[in-house]
């Protein structure tokens, strides 16, 4: 028996008989995966909201660490002993990304028992201060926490999932560094640390939440009446993204066909039909509204396939709906972006935490300053070059200009090597002050200066123009 699109919309429509139910499930069944490509368009925006995340996140991680501990000054070694947390690119050392940042840490040393020096690192004044305020942001909103912590178990298998997995969505969802140690035991009745058969520890959901199992999508439909609603995910393309009518076509019947909880067992679906790869859809739209700033490492969610009960490849819907999320390739890795929770590079809904982290993001770029070995380097495209500043001087602004490292961005006639590769490089006040009153500068509001400048320059000045940067 054959059912057209106008008879199945129906059924979602309005309450039908059982043998209808069944017959319309045997068609979505049969209903195989639609085999759509659909391209990956660049965001500006949206990468905009990605970019700095990684370090931002790194010195987040680094001050929690520094502040939890006894005393105030922490050597190095002992920062080193949380290289996955911080999530560093591979040739970047530690002490060379904490005093990028003297706004926020300052250094010291102390010399061993054979005599070398090494480095310890506290935590400044001004941003021991915001951390403060960061911790008193968590107490106040302590429930809002607990129930983003129900709902992420509460999407996996057994309401159990191990501690690894949880840490690396920890910073995203907004979860005390030390969340298995302060916020399991003052919730007793939600909690409990669990051994896992593969001798890891997992962290147990004790009780279901009837009033938790409820999605974001479903309660912008409470209203709606029925049991097999046709709920569609709210969509929008990058501008010039330029849907095919096939495209479209196929969209418009995948939005029509019904949608199946995160919360619920969906073992009866057949993996390989577009409604199985709604329901993937629906947990990582429901996964992403868990996280604050509606974005997280694709990495992230790859191990998360046996926890959510997911077939293979489940990634594959992020690039099949672009509408939906959006893969940033910001920061040498992928992040997945829900598209509906930003207008342009902004948040619509802001969780108190991103106001506290976009202080201390305001805090790094103004104390920016990189002094490992006094480099500075050059794009990837043209070669990792670090060179000292006595072994090969910096050109004038003049001589850059002449070399043609300042242009407009757009044009493809004007050379770009500096907008495009973002070069950092020193300067004194004199060349900053020329560099801001040229007339390229509105065009390279991205780029990197390190400053130095002597004692008598005035301080005034210099703090003012680093914040115009």
């Amino acid at each position: 028996m054959v059912l057209c699109l106008s008879t199945i919309r129906g059924c979602c429509s309005r309450r039908c008989s059982i043998h209808e139910r069944i017959l319309w499930f045997i068609h979505l069944q049969k209903r195989g995966l639609v085999n759509v490509k659909l391209k990956w368009v660049k965001d500006p925006s949206l990468d905009a909201a990605v970019a700095g995340q990684r370090d931002l996140r790194a010195a987040s991680i680094l001050v929690s660490i520094i502040s939890s501990q006894s005393d105030p000054f922490v050597p190095i070694y002992r920062l080193n002993r949380h290289p996955g947390q911080l999530g560093f690119p591979h040739d970047l050392k530690l002490s060379s990304f904490v005093r990028r940042y003297p706004t926020m840490f300052h250094e010291s040393s102390f010399l061993d028992s054979g005599g070398t020096r090494v480095p310890m690192f506290c935590l400044t004044s001004e941003a021991m201060e915001l951390y403060r305020e960061e911790i008193r942001i968590m107490e106040k909103n302590g429930k809002d926490i607990v129930d983003r912590l129900c709902k992420l178990l509460m999407l996996s298998k057994g309401m159990t999932l191990p501690l690894q997995t949880i840490d690396q969505l920890r910073w995203d969802m907004g979860l005390p560094l030390d969340y298995h140690q302060s916020l399991v035991p003052r919730n007793p009745d939600h909690f409990a640390l669990v051994d896992l058969v593969d001798d890891r520890v997992g962290l147990k959901l004790l009780s279901w939440n009837k009033e938790l199992a409820v999605s974001n999508l479903q309660k912008r439909f409470a209203k709606e009446e029925g049991t097999n609603q046709s709920l569609a995910f709210p969509v929008g393309f990058t501008r010039g993204f330029g849907l095919k009518k096939k495209c479209m076509k196929w969209l418009e019947e995948w939005q029509q066909l019904p949608y199946t909880s995160p919360y619920t067992d969906a073992s009866h679906l057949d993996p390989r039909t577009d409604v199985s790869e709604k329901r993937i859809v629906g947990v990582f739209h429901e996964l992403l509204h868990l996280m604050i700033q509606k974005q997280t490492e694709r990495k992230n969610v790859s191990n998360l396939r046996g926890a959510f009960s997911l077939p293979q490849k489940f990634t594959k819907v992020f690039e099949r709906h672009p509408g939906i999320f959006y893969i940033s390739k910001k920061n040498d890795t992928q992040t997945v972006v829900l598209r509906e929770a930003y207008d342009g590079d902004q948040l619509i809904e802001r969780h108190p935490l991103v106001e506290i982290r976009q202080r201390y993001a305001t805090m790094m770029r103004e104390g920016f300053l990189d002094r490992s070995m006094g480099l500075y380097r050059k794009s990837r495209e043209i070669g990792e070059v670090e060179n000292k500043r006595s072994e090969r001087a910096v050109d004038s602004p003049q001589a850059l200009l002449a070399n043609g490292y300042f242009g407009n961005e757009r044009s493809r006639s004007t050379p770009t090597k500096f907008c495009s590769m973002l070069p950092m490089f020193f300067l004194g006040w004199d060349d900053v002050t020329t560099l801001y009153r040229a007339p390229f500068y509105p065009k390279c509001k991205e780029a990197q200066l390190l400053i130095r400048h002597d004692a008598d320059d005035d301080p005034t000045q210099l703090k003012n123009l680093v914040q115009i940067l």
